[in-house]
This record gives structure tokens, sequence and C-alpha cells, in this order.
């Protein structure tokens, strides 16, 4: 599976969550690089530090992407955008992009319009003139599948979608139709949550060979359990387990996902969740990956989600 691709790959048609025998087709001199997380995590480390020298208003959205709010600055928000780039060049040797705006979504999106290397802002007075035009396929929330059926009704911009009355979108998307009509004009009322709490830990893991047994499962899901638990030890030591899961996915590209309510999960529990996921279906195994689920402190214990099977 590609992880992520450079942008000479990507002229080919090569994107991120594309198999790897499909990507091989569209450039057959691609060369694949082996993943490194260890690296990957200390250099984004090193960027937070960089990003945290200027606000503490920092919400992660991965390893190499995070809102940051500096509103509270006396400086305008462009120059610290422009100064932070440089920075993560000097300290890194890597390349950053920024968007400018008032609120996080459109940030997002003017982060991507000056890629690589490049930043672009949205002023207040730009968001209507802005948004008439852009795709709704750049909407937070809207995927292939729903853009395709905007296109069927005739919806290609956040300028047709604006046509309807949150009523008739209510009516057409349920309650997401309130949550469109405010984005499609680039409305966002989010606020930067640098506290924001960890739902789940997970982990994964695609082969470069299928596996074609249970018994081949068993070994490869060993070092993942492993990894997981010492994650949770790591990161999540104050925080109360609710589920453990084990996910499937097929050499279809279809996928499983099979859960366990448990407070303290060992590696019999995730081995005994892979043998009951992996009956479900005969075919060979591509990916494998564990994690847990936790209590959702904000709640009262009888409000908790039930056990469901996926």
């Amino acid at each position: 599976m590609v992880t992520t691709c450079n942008y000479e790959a990507r002229k080919f048609g090569v994107h991120s969550a594309m198999p790897g025998f499909m990507a091989r087709e569209r450039c057959p001199q691609l060369v694949f690089l082996p993943v490194r997380f260890d690296l990957y995590r200390a250099e984004s480390q090193k960027i937070r530090a960089i990003l945290q020298s200027y606000t503490p208003l920092i919400e992660p959205l991965s390893l190499d992407e995070a809102y940051i709010d500096v509103s509270a600055s006396e400086r305008f928000a462009w120059g610290i955008a422009k100064e932070i780039r440089a920075s993560i060049r000097a300290e890194t040797g890597l390349t950053a992009s920024a968007g400018v705006a008032p609120n996080k979504m459109l940030a997002k999106i003017a982060s991507d319009w000056r890629k690589p290397d490049g930043q672009f802002a949205v002023l207040p007075d730009q968001v209507v003139a802005f948004m008439h035009d852009l795709s709704v396929r750049k909407i937070w929330g809207v995927g292939p599948k729903s853009a395709e059926g905007f296109a069927a009704q005739g919806i290609h911009t956040c300028g047709d979608l604006q046509r309807f009355t949150v009523g008739e979108l209510i009516r057409r998307h349920g309650r997401w139709g309130e949550e469109l009509h405010r984005l499609c004009r680039g409305i966002d009322e989010r606020a930067v949550e640098p506290n924001r709490v960890r739902k789940s830990l997970s982990n994964e893991s695609t082969f470069p060979d299928n596996l074609t047994d249970l018994p081949a499962c068993r070994r490869a899901l060993e070092p993942l359990i492993e990894e997981m638990l010492a994650e949770v030890a790591a990161k999540a030591s104050n925080r109360i387990i609710r589920k453990a899961f084990v996910k499937i996915k097929y050499a279809d590209f279809t996928r499983t996902t099979r859960e366990y309510l448990c407070a303290h999960p060992d590696p019999d529990i995730f081995q005994q969740l892979l043998a009951e996921a992996h009956a479900r279906r005969d075919l060979p195994v591509r990916l494998l990956g564990t994690g847990v689920r936790f209590v959702d402190e904000h709640l009262a214990p009888e409000t908790q989600p039930d056990l469901f099977f996926g």
C-alpha cells in the first residue's frame, strides 16, 4: 500500500492509499522506500517544538499536519506562517506548506493551494468569492461517493450548493445538511483544540506477500500486539480501555473488524479476536491491525456505546 508519494509519482496518477501493484502498473519505474515511523515521529516532534514557540494552541491532525491559532499574536498570520516554514526547513531540511484563513476548514483548504513549499491566504473579505467557485469535493466530509451524488444533481461547486435552503439540505442529507449549509459558505466555528482527547489507539501492517492461513496471521500479529501494548503503556497509561479490536483486510480489499469489551487486553485476547475474524472469510490476508478504544471520560458509564461487531 502506498502510504504517501512525492509529486513526481503523482504525475503518473499514483496517490496515497493506492495498492502497491496498481501504483507499479501506472509507474513501472516507481521506487518504494521502507517505512521509518521512528524517524517520522522524531522529525514531527521537532516541528511541533517549532510551532510551540509561536503558540500553545496547536491541534495535530497527523504526524505532518496541524492547526495552529495565532489570533492572539500582534503579528500578521502571513508573516508567522512564512517564518515557521523557514524554521522547519532550517532545522529539518523539510519543506512545508501553510494555509492562512479565519477558520480551520478554510486554512486546511488554503494549505493545499500552493503545495509543495508554499502558502496561501484567504482573508475574511475574500471568503464569499473564494467559496463560490470552490469544488464541493473540498468541503470537509465530502468524499468521492458524495461528490458523485452531488454531480448527479448538477452540484459541482459550493456556489451550486448555496442555492439550497438549510431545510432542503436537511431533507436531502439529514443532520449533515445543516452543516453543509454552513460549510459551503465558508462558515466553520470549530475551535483549535490543543487538548483533544484521544478516542483510540491502533496500528496496522500491510504485507508484501498475502498471508495464506491462520498460523501465518498469528505469527504476523505478534509484533503488532507487542507494539500496541507498548504504545498504550507509553502514551495512554492513564486512560481506561473499553474495547480491544483486530482488523483484517483481505486480498480482495474487503475488510472486517472483531471487537471485545475488556479493560486489560493481553496477547491472548488479540489472538482470539484474530481467529474469530479470520474465520469469516476463506481468503488470503493482506493487512492486519490491532487497537484499543478508550472510555469517553465525559460520558457516564451507562451511556458508553455497547459492544458491536464490524
